[in-house]
């Protein structure tokens, strides 16, 4: 099992990229889909099965972030508004 992480970030989007993916029917700027499945089709299937707005065609053409589940790693971290002392 893996874990399929795709991010498309649209904050600085302008017509000049025109040809860029929209992942998601809905209006964003930012948008994350994390997906634990066996393969890339599998995971793929599950978004659409989800049935919430997922472009499947342009999440293929984004390469997306994989992590093997059998090693041991860290998968996701954040920090927002921290202000170092």
């Amino acid at each position: 099992m893996k874990v399929y992480v795709w991010r498309h970030n649209k904050t600085y989007h302008s017509h000049s990229m025109i040809n860029e993916p929209c992942v998601q029917s809905h209006f964003y700027l930012d948008a994350l889909a994390i997906v634990a499945a066996n393969d890339l089709e599998e995971a793929l299937t599950k978004l659409e099965e989800q049935n919430a707005g997922w472009r499947i065609e342009d999440l293929r053409e984004l390469t997306p972030k994989v992590y093997d589940l059998d090693v041991p790693q860290v998968i996701f971290t954040e920090v927002r508004g921290s202000i170092a002392e």
